[in-house]
């Protein structure tokens, strides 16, 4: 069987060198173990598709900026019947942030959220009063990266008001009240592969930034939590990530409850040097899904 270790054109955008640090040892650690993988760029077009007979999502870092784009691959190896880990329906659902309603709705504990439609009125103001906060978080549904987003307070709100006006004449976007414990605390991450726990981590964004990704000075703090928290966030990968290879859930405590953030299943870093059975746990999963 031919895999593809699904990848993308590296521009100097995000933090290419861990993540092609993380990439290349899975890659190494999968041949090792006898699989005919190799990395491939998701939207290279030199690509022959029909070579392949099983393609893994690891790190198409850029398929939110070039969302059409991505969406017509995804067509393309269906319809070429390349088997896609995660499969393609759960993918199609998790591009949007959307999703986060489908989520609320199965009785599970998410970030409280709004959503600005394309081409609304933008009144950053209504909430505030909404969710009785002083600090909003503001960020395009389709999106990764803190790409366009923005901390929204008293002191910036016009400003970030002005730009999101502009903004959402191209997209939708998601509203959440600031976190505090996100600064205060971290924001935990738990992954899953193939449903099974594997590892968990903190990770804590720099002094005077809300962004926890490494790519913004943000650090990771490997955990060891208990069964009732493991136990929490495996029931959104039992209910919205099955026959997924891996799963992050990403989110933190407000009062001793778990909130979600977001649930990652398309290109989350998975952090797999945190601890060297982390790959092998990955390849077990791998070859059960085989």
């Amino acid at each position: 069987m031919n895999i593809a270790l699904v990848t993308y054109h590296d521009q100097g955008a995000y933090d290419s060198e861990t993540v092609e640090s993380e990439d290349q040892r899975l890659l190494i650690f999968l041949q090792e173990k006898g699989l005919q993988i190799k990395m491939v760029i998701w939207n290279d077009p030199e690509v022959n598709w029909e070579d392949y007979q099983l393609a893994i999502l690891k790190s198409p870092w850029d398929y939110f900026d070039l969302i059409n784009d991505f969406h017509q691959w995804l067509n393309h190896l269906e319809e070429k019947k390349v088997r896609l880990l995660n499969p393609i329906d759960i993918v199609r659902w998790n591009t949007d942030k959307q999703y986060l309603k489908e989520i609320e709705a199965a009785g599970l504990d998410i970030t409280p959220c709004s959503f600005i439609k394309k081409n609304e009125k933008v009144n950053l103001n209504d909430f505030f009063n909404i969710y009785h906060t002083d600090k909003l978080i503001a960020k395009p549904c389709i999106s990764g990266g803190a790409k366009n987003t923005f901390k929204v307070t008293a002191e910036n709100i016009e400003e970030v008001n002005e730009k999101l006006s502009l903004l959402v004449q191209d997209e939708n976007f998601i509203i959440q009240p600031f976190l505090p414990e996100i600064v205060e605390n971290g924001e935990w991450s738990f992954i899953f592969f193939n449903g099974v726990y594997s590892h968990c981590l903190i990770k804590k964004a720099k002094d005077g930034d809300f962004r926890v990704q490494p790519a913004h000075g943000g650090s990771v703090h490997p955990q060891h939590p208990d069964q009732s928290s493991i136990t929490t966030a495996s029931e959104y990968v039992d209910r919205f990530a099955k026959n997924c290879l891996y799963a992050r859930v990403d989110g933190t405590f407000v009062k001793g409850k778990f909130l979600l953030m977001e649930l990652e299943l398309i290109e989350p870093f998975l952090f797999l040097n945190t601890d060297p059975l982390n790959y092998e746990r990955y390849y077990i999963a791998l070859k059960t899904l085989m």
